[in-house]
């Protein structure tokens, strides 16, 4: 299980963190449902890769043409060895991220292969999204919890989110923490509160209005 030191917080539920990533991110924005040709996934806070890695495979087993697009935004990106170690625990995920891993050990920040183009944006994405030029799809909001790492969880930022959302996109995340649904309403997205993943009661599900 890998604990960020710096927020005192897992990377991903100790119960089953691809588990975990299916319901939430997956499920919460309406997929594979919702996935067509061209279809841009961006996320706050890549952490092992995990996310990527469950919605490729997601993508792939919907036979959609062409590339996934995934664009994630991380301001402490994890050593290779311990990206590797911690993607061990899901060998359904670990089964498809050589490409990734290997990229990831040479320093490479854009990943593309026949049906992944995906950029990890390196920095706080308090200063990087709003350089951003894309607008997503869907939104992972993904960010260590928001009692530990509050500035990835601020009306600021999700109004930066709204404002790099395509029509009718959406977002999820595993927090239902009031600030956090009060600034994704103010940012212009219609929030719903969902059932939680394991132990988590509820999370948040939202659709730019």
């Amino acid at each position: 299980m890998p604990v960020s030191v710096r927020f005192d917080d897992p990377y991903f539920s100790i119960a089953d963190g691809l588990a975990e990533t299916r319901h939430v991110f997956l499920a919460g924005n309406g997929l594979p449902g919702r996935f067509v040709p061209g279809f841009h996934i961006a996320e706050l806070g890549f952490g092992t890769g995990l996310n990527l890695l469950a919605t490729l495979i997601a993508w792939r087993a919907a036979g959609v043409p062409g590339p996934l697009r995934f664009t994630s935004f991380e301001a402490f990106p994890m050593a290779p060895e311990a990206m590797d170690r911690a993607l061990r625990a899901f060998p359904e995920a670990r089964a498809v991220a050589d490409p990734l891993i290997a990229a990831w050990a040479e320093g490479a920040r854009r990943i593309e292969t026949d049906d992944l183009h995906a950029e990890i944006v390196e920095g706080d994405a308090r200063e990087t999204l709003p350089r951003w030029p894309g607008r997503a799809d869907a939104w992972f909001l993904d960010g260590f919890s928001p009692a530990k790492n509050p500035e990835l969880w601020s009306p600021e930022l999700m109004a930066e989110v709204a404002r790099h959302t395509a029509p009718n996109g959406t977002a999820a995340t595993y927090t239902a923490a009031g600030f956090v649904r009060r600034g994704l309403t103010e940012a212009g997205f219609e929030v719903t509160r969902q059932p939680g993943f394991g132990r988590k009661r509820h999370m948040t599900t939202a659709r730019l209005r």
